[in-house]
C-alpha cells in the first residue's frame, strides 16, 4: 500500500512540475525574454567591440510627421515619385525596399497613379510589400484566378522540402492591376506576435512581435518575405530550399520552427537612437533634395550616402494621418514598423541571427538545477541551504545574461521556478522524513518509556532539564510471588517468555486508567496515576486499575496451566501522598519518575503482601480516597519498616462501583 501510495504521490508531483514548466514557459518566459533583449542583448559593454546599432548598410527612408507637415496626407500619389526617382536617377542603391500596402487605386486621380505606377516599372531593383490574408476568398472563382496570376509573378522557385508546412493564409490583399503590371518583385509584410524558444513555438497573448516569417507557404507556393526578397534581389537570386527546421541558402542557414500556423525565426533586434535602430532619413528631406537637383541646387542629403546601399521606405506617424505602423516589440513599446522590417534585412543579409538553445537543453538545464537544489538541501541545514540556493540562482542569471549578450537564447525564468519549486518540495519532502523519523524514535522510545512520558519530553525538548515540582499522586507497585523460586526451576528464555506476556497483558490495563509505568524492575512493576496525566480520580483509578489486573493474572493463570507452564501470583501495593515529580539524574542522563516516602510505603505495602497471605493492599490514605466502592478487610496497627508509628492497612477483596 505504502509503495502505490508512493507511486501516485510520485505520479502526482511530475505532472505538477509539468504544468509548472509549462505555464512559466509560455507566460513568464516571454517577458524574460523582452527583457533580457531589451536590457542585455541591445547594450554594450565598455570592454568589447560588440555591435549594438544596426548595419549602416542599410538605410531608412521615412515618411514622418516632418513630411506630412509639409505634404498633408493623403497626398497625390504623384508625390511618392520624388522619393523614386530621387533613387532611380541620383542616388543608385542596391535594394530598394517598399514597406507599404497598395491595394486601391486613386479614382479621383487617375493620372497621379498612372505616374507613380510608371516609375516603379523603371525599377529593376524594387520590391514592394503584399499582404497575405487568414480569411477565406469571398468570391472564391476570382480569388482562384488571382492566386494563379499573383503565383506565376512573384512566388519563388524555392527547393520545398518542407514536410509539414504551415497552413495560415487563405487569401490575399489584391493589388491593382496597374500596380501589378509595375512591380517586378513583391514580398510579403505579415508579422504575429508571439513567441519562440528552442524548439518550441507559442504564441503568447501579449501582442509583442518578437518573430519574421521570412519564406511563406500560400496554396502550394511559397513567396519571400520583403526581408528575405531583399537578401534574394542583392545576391542575384540563388537557390534556397526550405525544411521545417531552416531555410538553406548558398553561404549559410537559417534556423526556423515550423507549425501549423508560420515557419518563424526570432528577430535579433538592434538598440535604438531616436526612434530607429538603423539610419534613418526623413522622406521631405529627400523630395527636397529631389527638387534642388533638378534646380541644380545642392541637395539636402548626398545622395552617394544611399550608393549601393539597402534603402528602406516606409512610413512613421505615431498619431494622426493615419500612417501608424508601429508595434510592441521587446525593446520599445512604439517601435516603428519599418524599423522591425530593416532588423529582419539585417539580420539576413549579415547571417546576425540569435542562437536559439533547443528545448531538450533547457529542459536538460531545469532538471539539473532541481536535482543541484535538491541536494543542495537534502545535504545542509536551513539556512545554509537557503544561502546556497540563492548563489546557484544568482549564478544561472550571470549565464543567462552572458548568453543574451552574446546572442543565445536561453530560458531564464523557466529554470528559476522549478529550482524554486524544488526547494518547496524538498523541505516538504524534508519535513515529512523528519517527521517520520522522530515518529519512529518516538515510537522506539515509548518502548523504554510511558507514551505519556514521551509527549512530555516532546512537549518540552526545548526545555529539557533537571528539577520536577511536588504533587499528589498515587503509586501502585506490583510483584510476582515466588519468581525468585521459578527461575530457578525454568530456562531464561521460558521466564522471559511469562514476564513478556504478563507485562504485554497489564500494561493496556494500567493506561485505560491513566496510569503510566514508570519502570519494570525485573518481575515488578511501578505504576503512577495522577501525573503526568492529570487525573484527580487517580487514587479510585489506581485501586480499579490493580483489581482488574488481579483478574487479569487469573485469566492467564488458567491458560498457562493448558500450556504446562508454572502457576503465578501477583501482589500489589498501593498508597496514595505527596511526592516529588519530575526529571532526576544527571545533565547527560536522567529519568522522569517520582520520588518520596509515598513510593516506599507503596513499595512497602506491595512487599507484606507476603507476610499477610493477601493481594492487594491499600494504605489508609488511599482507602479514605476509595472506601465508597470496595470491599476491604482492615489489617490494624502494622508496624511498617521505616515507620516510627503504627498504621492501618487494607486488604481489597472486591471493587464493588
Amino acid at each position: 500500500m505504502n509503495k502505490i501510495k508512493f507511486a501516485f504521490l510520485s505520479i502526482i508531483v511530475i505532472l505538477a512540475l509539468i504544468f509548472v514548466y509549462f505555464v512559466t514557459y509560455n507566460f513568464a518566459e516571454p517577458k524574460a525574454y523582452d527583457y533580457m533583449t531589451k536590457h542585455v542583448l541591445t547594450e554594450k559593454l565598455p570592454f568589447d567591440n560588440k555591435q549594438v546599432y544596426g548595419s549602416n548598410d542599410i538605410i531608412l527612408v521615412v515618411i514622418d510627421a516632418k513630411t506630412v507637415e509639409k505634404y498633408r496626407w493623403p497626398w497625390k500619389r504623384e508625390l511618392n515619385c520624388k522619393i523614386f526617382e530621387y533613387f532611380l536617377k541620383y542616388a543608385h542603391p542596391k535594394v530598394v525596399v517598399h514597406d507599404s500596402i497598395i491595394a486601391t487605386l486613386d479614382n479621383d486621380n487617375p493620372e497621379s497613379d498612372k505616374k507613380f505606377f510608371e516609375t516603379l516599372s523603371k525599377f529593376d531593383n524594387l520590391t514592394e510589400g503584399f499582404m497575405p490574408a487568414i480569411k477565406s476568398w469571398s468570391d472564391q472563382k476570382s480569388g482562384e484566378t488571382y492566386d494563379k496570376e499573383f503565383a506565376a509573378k512573384y512566388s519563388i522557385n524555392a527547393n520545398n522540402k518542407w514536410k509539414n508546412p504551415p497552413y495560415l493564409y487563405s487569401s490575399l490583399m489584391t493589388f491593382p492591376k496597374p500596380f501589378m503590371n509595375s512591380v517586378k518583385y513583391a514580398g510579403s509584410v505579415a508579422m504575429l506576435p508571439g513567441f519562440i524558444n528552442g524548439n518550441l513555438a507559442s504564441y503568447s497573448m501579449d501582442e509583442i512581435y518578437r518573430n519574421h516569417e521570412y519564406l511563406i507557404n500560400y496554396k502550394g507556393n511559397i513567396y519571400p518575405s520583403l526581408a528575405m526578397n531583399t537578401y534574394l534581389m542583392a545576391n542575384n537570386f540563388p537557390q534556397i530550399t526550405v525544411t521545417d527546421k531552416e531555410i538553406k541558402l548558398p553561404k549559410f542557414n537559417i534556423k526556423q520552427k515550423t507549425t501549423i500556423y508560420q515557419s518563424i525565426v526570432p528577430i535579433k533586434f538592434y538598440k535604438l537612437r531616436r526612434g530607429y535602430s538603423h539610419p534613418a532619413f526623413s522622406a521631405v528631406d529627400i523630395m527636397d533634395s529631389y527638387d534642388n537637383l533638378n534646380s541644380g541646387k545642392k541637395p539636402v542629403i548626398n545622395p552617394e550616402i544611399f550608393k549601393d546601399k539597402i534603402v528602406v521606405i516606409g512610413a512613421n506617424v505615431p498619431t494622426g494621418a493615419g500612417l501608424n505602423d508601429n508595434k510592441n516589440t521587446p525593446i520599445s513599446v512604439n517601435h516603428p514598423g519599418v524599423d522591425i522590417q530593416a532588423c529582419a534585412i539585417d539580420n539576413i543579409m549579415h547571417n546576425d541571427f540569435l542562437k536559439i538553445v533547443p528545448d531538450f537543453i533547457n529542459i536538460l538545464i531545469a532538471l539539473l538545477g532541481m536535482i543541484t537544489a535538491y541536494c543542495i538541501i537534502s545535504m545542509n541545514e536551513l539556512f545554509k541551504s537557503i544561502l546556497n540556493t540563492l548563489g546557484l540562482i544568482t549564478g544561472y542569471l550571470f549565464i543567462t545574461a552572458v548568453c543574451f549578450y552574446y546572442g543565445i537564447v536561453i530560458n531564464v525564468i523557466t529554470p528559476i521556478v522549478m529550482i524554486v519549486i524544488t526547494m518547496i518540495i524538498a523541505y516538504i519532502h524534508k519535513f515529512i522524513l523528519e517527521n517520520k523519523s522522530k515518529e519512529k524514535v518516538k515510537s522506539a522510545m515509548g518502548k523504554y518509556m510511558s507514551e505519556d512520558v514521551m509527549k512530555r519530553v516532546m512537549q518540552n525538548i526545548d526545555n529539557l532539564g533537571l528539577g520536577g515540582k511536588k504533587a499528589n499522586v498515587t503509586v501502585l507497585f506490583a510483584d510476582i510471588r515466588g519468581f525468585t523460586s521459578l527461575s530457578e526451576t525454568m530456562s531464561a528464555q521460558q521466564v522471559s517468555e511469562i514476564l513478556n506476556e504478563y507485562f504485554t497483558e497489564i500494561e493496556p490495563i494500567i493506561t485505560k486508567y491513566n496510569g503510566i509505568i514508570n519502570k519494570f524492575i525485573g518481575d515488578a512493576v511501578m505504576a503512577i496515576f495522577g501525573e503526568p496525566i492529570q487525573d484527580k480520580n487517580h487514587a479510585s483509578n489506581a485501586v480499579r486499575c490493580g483489581y482488574e489486573m488481579l483478574l487479569k493474572v487469573k485469566e492467564l493463570q488458567k491458560k498457562w496451566i493448558k500450556e504446562n507452564k508454572p502457576k503465578i501470583e501477583i501482589g500489589i501495593g498501593i498508597n496514595t501522598g505527596e511526592v516529588f515529580v519530575g526529571n532526576i539524574g544527571s545533565e547527560n542522563r536522567m529519568e522522569y519518575t517520582v520520588i518520596g516516602d509515598t513510593v516506599n510505603l507503596a513499595s512497602r505495602l506491595e512487599s507484606y503482601n507476603k507476610i499477610y497471605k493477601t493481594k492487594m493492599l491499600i494504605s489508609s490514605s488511599t482507602y479514605e480516597e476509595t472506601k465508597g466502592f470496595i470491599d476491604v478487610m482492615k489489617i490494624s496497627d502494622v508496624e511498617i519498616r521505616g515507620k516510627s508509628h503504627r498504621m492501618d492497612i487494607y486488604e481489597v477483596l472486591k471493587v464493588t462501583g
